[in-house]
């Protein structure tokens, strides 16, 4: 009898340590695949969206949630999250007031300025929508995604100015953008995050610093062999000719650069480019479904595309009205306003010691720019029959080497201060106000440029030797 007694009480202690053990192995197996999950995620997430994310608010389901019907349930939850989503919507009625001003035909300079101030939650909207739509692709295609649509309104703005022929504003805002994030973004985000973190040593990895740096580079040197080229060679439809075939064919190899760049931050070397965000916050989840996020994502380029012509068609009327060069409101007004969300969202994560993303934000913008939103826009102008070469004219090619330099020597350490911020931030207001003052027309920067300094130079050569 108490033989049989033992053999129960030793299968009942039997199954409850197998039943701790399948308690323990389920938990085990679930950390393993949460974490699988968290890890596919962040590959996908890059910097951008951690930047941009920062200025989202969390919207509240008991609102909609009292809805009869589920498909207007669905679509009321839609555009609660999308539209009122984020802490920029109160810029969203400039949409329509740009629509109203255009179609009453308001003052062209009222268009311009509502158009602006509306692209500024569009963009970090792209960015939301790209978000949500990875957590169904997976983590290459949501980088891709994220990689491509990064600069969405850039690439709209340079579309339509191609269209409208107007060049000049394709190179002068893409230019900006790239000075804007190296100088003013991360500028102002080094000197926030060293005065918020003044008795600590703010550390990062140089090893994503050291990347985007020689892709710059590469960018740079792409920029400067036209202009090098057309001073060598001197003034002539044979200089033109060539210029537009180098800069065509450097087009094609920077998109090669940037194919491999993308390669190497999503297969290869991803851990490189890991952001210590994704160890400190909770695995996020979808807020809209894919296929809702693909409609959204459709209709705001639609809405893009609208302001972006109306941005195009009436930056000479803004300019005009305000007393204020084309070459300025392109190089120094259009990124400062589309890139809005990511930068403040750089300046946040910089005052909580985080200057890694700081940096991806700052340093991964202005590389995809440069090696990628640049040389399609000569290839693109190349298939409309447009010419377009990467000669940006001297006064814009060395402002632009002279930010690259200057960011690579700030970066070389490893550490940062207050004081880097300063400087950096300086060199941009010094910038500004360069192109402020220069009231060179769009057509005459480039040929008459030259031809003036030939000239110069002639007569100065023939007055010594005639004196």
């Amino acid at each position: 009898m108490g033989s049989q007694e033992d053999f129960i009480i030793n299968n009942i202690e039997n199954g409850i340590d197998d039943h701790r053990k399948g308690l323990v192995s389920g938990t085990n197996n679930m950390n393993g695949v949460d974490q699988i999950n968290k890890e596919q995620w962040s590959v996908g997430k890059t910097p951008q969206n951690l930047s941009s994310s920062m200025v989202r608010k969390k919207s509240d389901p008991i609102i909609v949630s009292n809805v009869r019907f589920q498909m207007l349930r669905n679509f009321l939850n839609n555009l609660q999250e999308v539209i009122l989503g984020t802490k920029l919507a109160v810029l969203f009625p400039a949409i329509p007031l740009a629509i109203a001003a255009d179609f009453y035909h308001f003052g062209r300079p009222w268009v311009f300025a509502l158009s602006l101030l509306g692209l500024t939650p569009l963009a970090e909207r792209v960015s939301f929508l790209t978000e949500q739509i990875a957590y169904f692709t997976g983590p290459t295609v949501g980088g891709l995604l994220n990689a491509t649509c990064g600069n969405a309104t850039e690439m709209i703005i340079a579309l339509f100015a191609l269209h409208e022929n107007k060049i000049d504003v394709v190179k002068y805002s893409l230019l900006g953008s790239i000075l804007s994030n190296l100088l003013l973004v991360l500028g102002t985000s080094l000197l926030c995050g060293g005065l918020a973190n003044i008795k600590k040593e703010q550390r990062y990895d140089r090893k994503q610093a050291d990347v985007n740096s020689l892709l710059l580079l590469l960018g740079l040197l792409c920029h400067m062999l036209p202009l090098m080229f057309r001073y060598a060679s001197g003034v002539g439809d044979s200089y033109a000719t060539s210029t537009l075939q180098l800069s065509r064919t450097s087009s094609i190899f920077m998109l090669i650069a940037y194919v491999a760049y993308i390669f190497f931050q999503l297969k290869t070397h991803r851990q490189v480019f890991g952001s210590e965000e994704d160890d400190d916050e909770d695995e996020e989840k979808a807020v809209i479904g894919c296929w809702s996020a693909f409609g959204w994502l459709a209709g705001m380029t639609i809405i893009i595309a609208l302001l972006s012509e109306y941005v195009v068609g009436t930056i000479e009327a803004a300019s005009n009205s305000w007393g204020i060069s084309v070459t300025f409101i392109s190089i120094i007004l259009l990124p400062i306003v589309g890139n809005a969300a990511e930068h403040a969202g750089s300046i946040i994560f910089a005052l909580k010691n985080k200057l890694d993303i700081s940096l991806g934000v700052s340093l991964g913008s202005a590389s995809q720019i440069s090696m990628f939103v640049v040389p399609l826009s000569v290839i693109v102008a190349w298939i409309m029959g447009i010419e377009m070469d990467l000669d940006f004219s001297l006064l814009e090619t060395g402002s632009l080497a002279f930010t690259i330099i200057i960011t690579a020597f700030t970066l070389q350490d490893g550490t940062s201060h207050y004081l880097k911020g300063v400087i950096l931030f300086l060199c941009y207001i010094i910038i500004a106000a360069c192109f402020f003052v220069d009231k060179t027309p769009m057509n005459d920067s480039n040929g008459s440029n030259l031809e003036n300094v030939l000239e110069l130079s002639s007569n100065y050569y023939a007055g010594v030797l005639f004196a």
